[in-house]
């Protein structure tokens, strides 16, 4: 397989695999109006020249949008490789990719998001024992930091108090996310027309910037749903899944 790194020069001609459509698509130009302000803080998006599910993004950790302390690290926003590219070695290609350059970097390491089980938009934590990774912190959600120290003696990066314990004070339904993820452009706005349409209060909070999204209240930034205080999904969720959360928190 073939890969090719998107930049700024670059990025209008470019898919960027995890929206695959013309630059007219308000997904597509969500995620690229995003990488476009990440580049300069040193953002990295490598990808298979193929069309498809198959890439990975990175950035230095004091940059990364979630509430982790990670100081010398690399962290990665998302290593997604799906469809007909799996299980063919594409996932390990991009991972080393990323420790070799953070190497280069000086970087201490890399870590990532995962989880106690696999969760949607989270990396599998099989993979990441595999490729010797190991747990270095864990909110009271589930959601855990996993991470790759080059030196035995490289600090534990670990998360920021409020979001190792995710609560919020606000009642009803409270979506916190980002515009890292390009699915939101498209089922945000869905879902805030299933709550207008059901009379469920509901309120939607882009985090803007990155100081925002590194004081947020969840690990998880590109998208986490609160019920009255308490964590309950980082799975973006499309009209039919949406319906069948109100119902099923009614029903409770």
């Amino acid at each position: 397989m073939k890969y090719i790194r998107v930049t700024k020069e670059n990025i209008e001609k470019e898919h960027i695999c995890c929206a695959i459509s013309s630059n007219k698509d308000i997904q597509v130009i969500s995620k690229k109006n995003w990488l476009k302000e990440r580049f300069d803080d040193g953002l990295v998006f490598l990808k298979s020249i193929e069309r498809g599910k198959c890439f990975i993004e990175y950035i230095p950790a004091e940059n990364a949008w979630n509430p982790i302390i990670a100081e010398g690290y690399m962290y990665i926003d998302c290593l997604w490789v799906a469809g007909s590219f799996k299980g063919n070695g594409y996932s390990t290609d991009l991972l080393n990719a990323c420790i070799e350059d953070s190497k280069a970097k000086g970087k201490k390491g890399i870590c990532i998001l995962s989880a106690v089980r696999k969760k949607p938009f989270l990396a599998d934590p099989k993979f990441l024992k595999y490729k010797g990774f190991t747990v270095c912190d864990e909110a009271d959600n589930g959601i855990q930091l996993w991470y790759l120290p080059f030196s035995l003696d490289a600090a534990k990066p670990e998360f920021k108090k409020g979001a190792k314990h995710p609560h919020i004070e606000q009642t009803d339904y409270v979506l916190y996310y980002t515009n890292q993820c390009p699915f939101n452009a498209k089922y945000v706005p869905v879902l805030l027309e299933v709550a207008r349409e059901r009379e469920v209060p509901f309120q939607a909070t882009r985090l803007e910037t990155k100081e925002e999204a590194q004081n947020a209240p969840t690990p998880v930034t590109t998208y986490a749903l609160f019920y009255n205080g308490e964590y309950v999904t980082n799975e973006q969720m499309n009209d039919k899944r949406f319906i069948k959360l109100l119902d099923g928190m009614k029903n409770k």
